[in-house]
């Protein structure tokens, strides 16, 4: 299950970038992920509580997952759409592979408890 790896990334990130004052005072961590990401946002909510359960940090922290569609712009005719079904056209249907959005997987935005 690469959803633990992915979480220890992200506690990693988390590490790197806030202190740890800073960090005791996490309460939560928004993701944005995309349907192209390879990402099961159940199996990712049950990694970030296992790993967080183990490794006994960011206890009070709640994740949230803004799951992405994924969106194609047309390089004919410059139109964007949402890729349905897995077909990959604009809305007048031209083929694209031209992917602008979907394959994220991104801290979107982390939360603190107020002083």
């Amino acid at each position: 299950m690469h959803e633990i790896s992915l979480v220890r990334n992200i506690f990693n990130t988390l590490e790197d970038e806030f202190s740890k004052e800073d960090l005791d005072r996490l309460t939560g961590i928004d993701l944005k992920v995309g349907l192209l990401a390879n990402v099961e946002p159940t199996l990712m909510q049950n990694a970030f509580e296992a790993v967080t359960e183990t490794e006994n940090k960011f206890l009070k922290a709640k994740l949230s997952i803004n799951v992405v569609p994924i969106l194609v712009e047309c390089p004919l005719c410059g139109d964007v759409a949402e890729v349905k079904n897995y077909l990959f056209q604009c809305g007048n249907g031209h083929p694209t592979n031209n992917v602008i959005q979907g394959e994220e997987l991104l801290i979107e935005r982390v939360h603190f408890q107020e002083d």
